[in-house]
């Protein structure tokens, strides 16, 4: 028979992992919060309010993710509870052991949810942006941006969340020159923003005919898609407004016309560029959204910069440092910064980054 007093403990123990959870994830807030919203939608007056409606709704999914998951766990350790109570009545072996797989299965959403303390920056819970800029090298770096492109469209896939190709340059031969995909989910910038940096491949080139090694670099920024969150101020006059004919993959249908927009923030150099749409409206709406987030993301990073010069001279995390090598041909990829190694390379490219992503989290990068 196996000891009831061992499953009694572990219980025990994850109605305590639970409490605190609800502690520190300000489970009564966030609860009381999604009453407040039930009830301003209950109001006929904001119906007429479509931007009103989709603020709340997604701040009502956000609380959910987890109140919801907190109700869940209470629930099932509860049900847990009274089965435990029924195995010691009649010492049935088979009930203790669906018992046991129960208790794994709770541990595990509980260890899931507990993760959430690393989003404790302000917009990790928004959506964001990520930005694919091919380095020198020509067809190489063009051919590793697009690899790269596949595996955070892949990695987002496995998270559910949903992603729109904004904008794509295609290299002259193979690959991209850059790209910006916007990713919308909960806690979407929380999950990817320590993925901005340079990230590094090392292989044997399929477009060298001496099968040479190579070394590729891209860059990565990831960003905020802040909304209506923070006050970005653009003076019109600071902006450079170029339209042309849309290109490349999903742009065919705008080729007769004009409708691509690339904006310039001129003091900061700072560019932002839409095809998406039909529209040119559309475009250079997203196109100003887009550089809202930029020029907000190029304030905090000035700011972190100085505070790590006055610290202790740290390196700020920038658009230029390496943060991860991709060794191909010694089945390798090491994170730089944490010091994570994985060996299974496809894996990764398909879309495998949560140790990596989960590591930087917890290390505060």
């Amino acid at each position: 028979m196996i000891d009831i007093n061992i499953i009694s403990n572990k219980i025990e123990t994850l109605n305590h992992r639970k409490n605190d959870l609800k502690r520190y994830l300000d489970y009564n807030t966030k609860k009381l919060r999604i009453l407040e919203i039930n009830l301003e939608l209950l109001n006929p007056e904001i119906w007429k309010i479509q931007k009103s409606i989709y603020k709340l709704n997604k701040e009502k999914n956000l609380l959910n993710i987890i109140v919801d998951n907190i109700n869940r766990i209470e629930t099932k350790l509860k049900e847990t509870n009274i089965f435990l109570e029924l195995a010691k009545e009649t010492k049935d072996n088979t009930v203790m052991q669906d018992i046991i797989k129960e208790v794994k299965k709770i541990e595990q959403k509980i260890k899931k949810l507990e993760f959430y303390r690393m989003f404790s920056k302000k917009y990790d819970n928004c959506n964001c942006y990520i930005d694919i800029q091919s380095g020198s090298g020509g067809t190489e770096s063009q051919d590793w941006s697009k690899i790269l492109l596949r595996m955070y469209l892949k990695w987002c896939d496995k998270k559910k969340f949903k992603t729109e190709i904004i904008e794509e340059s295609i290299g002259e031969i193979v690959g991209i020159k850059y790209a910006t995909v916007q990713v919308l989910g909960a806690y979407a910038f929380g999950w990817l923003r320590t993925e901005t940096g340079i990230h590094r491949l090392i292989r044997k080139s399929p477009f060298d005919s001496g099968n040479r090694r190579h070394t590729s670099f891209s860059s990565v920024f990831i960003y905020p898609d802040i909304e209506e969150k923070v006050n970005v101020e653009i003076n019109l006059s600071d902006l450079r407004i170029d339209v042309y004919r849309a290109s490349g993959a999903g742009g065919q249908h705008v080729n007769r016309t004009e409708s691509a927009v690339r904006i310039t923030h001129i003091p900061t150099n700072l560019v932002t560029q839409c095809q998406s749409n039909r529209s040119q409206h559309k475009n250079k709406e997203q196109a100003i959204k887009q550089m809202k987030s930029k020029l907000y993301k190029l304030q905090m990073q000035k700011k972190r910069k100085e505070q790590n010069k006055i610290e202790n001279n740290k390196l700020d995390i920038s658009w230029g440092h390496q943060i991860r090598s991709y060794i191909l041909d010694h089945s390798k990829i090491k994170d730089l910064r944490t010091g994570i190694e994985k060996h299974d390379v496809q894996s990764v490219l398909n879309g495998d980054l949560d140790d990596f992503i989960e590591h930087s989290l917890i290390l505060g990068l």
